[in-house]
């Protein structure tokens, strides 16, 4: 089985303001005794689609991690790639050469990206016309500019299935890897994100699915929990209806063997949060 850990949290848990540098948001990351992130370049004071990185600011960020001992699991990347708007597509393909040309001197390989829904105001709500043909085409165009970014850079793509975008399940998901088919491009496993409406009473078979289809392509692994499915509404983990066990199980039995990544929940309900995985994952 894969070693699956240690735990580790995005940085959006803790909200950035003026008066609050990143580098006490890492320090309350080290008090929590996590050991990775997933970086999103707003806690800097950054946008976390920016046009531009400094070279001094990517060090700064590297640095104070090494300093408390937290590795960048990953970057957060996130754009509309289906966005009707092609000049929104484009924008974010812009934005997403930057952030693949600072990870280097950011000190990871890994962004993480959302497969986008056709609605204009939000990444994460459902529109009937994800589902269409031309959405797909769209998508099938946006990834495959992506992923030739990720090879000019040395990066690896990370997108998760998500009810409410493009791909949004694990067939999808992999629909979408078979049809781009390059290495640079994997998931994000979010155990909480794949349930449709009417489906929890399926989550055995639903969960156990993705992890034949997706299990030798995960680049990440997420950890909150849902109270119904649909367009769930999410919980911290071990607080819902997700069974636990199956999930870090499943986990354990595929290729993964990186970190699992809180969110979804305030700063004090981590301790409480990462007890319950370490006890799922036995190191209790």
């Amino acid at each position: 089985m894969a070693q699956v850990g240690p735990i580790g949290i995005l940085t959006t848990t803790f909200p950035a303001s003026s008066s609050a540098s990143f580098e006490s948001i890492l320090d309350s990351i080290a008090a929590h005794a996590l050991g990775e992130v997933q970086f999103d370049l707003s806690c800097a004071g950054l946008p976390s689609m920016p046009d531009a990185v400094d070279p001094a600011a990517a060090d700064r960020i590297r640095a104070a991690l090494a300093v408390r001992g937290i590795d960048m699991a990953a970057l957060s990347g996130t754009f509309n790639m289906i966005h009707p708007d092609p000049a929104v597509r484009d924008d974010g393909l812009r934005r997403l050469d930057v952030l693949a040309a600072a990870c280097a001197r950011l000190g990871t390989q890994v962004i993480t990206l959302c497969s986008g829904t056709r609605d204009t105001t939000s990444m994460w709500r459902r529109h009937p016309d994800n589902d269409t043909p031309e959405a797909w085409r769209d998508l099938l165009d946006v990834m495959g500019r992506a992923v030739r970014i990720a090879d000019e850079h040395n990066v690896t793509l990370a997108f998760e299935p998500e009810v409410n975008n493009a791909a949004d399940s694990a067939r999808k998901a992999r629909a979408l890897i078979d049809a781009i088919g390059s290495p640079r491009l994997k998931v994000v496993m979010d155990g909480a994100n794949i349930f449709h409406t009417g489906e929890l009473p399926r989550m055995r078979e639903i969960l156990t699915e993705a992890f034949e289809l997706l299990g030798d392509h995960i680049a990440l692994a997420h950890a909150k929990d849902l109270d119904h499915d649909g367009d769930a509404g999410h919980l911290p983990a071990g607080h819902g209806l997700l069974d636990y066990g199956l999930y870090i199980n499943l986990l354990k039995q595929s290729s993964y063997a990186g970190p699992l990544v809180l969110h979804g929940l305030r700063p004090d309900q981590i301790d409480g949060c990462a007890a319950f995985l370490r006890t799922q994952l036995g190191d209790a």
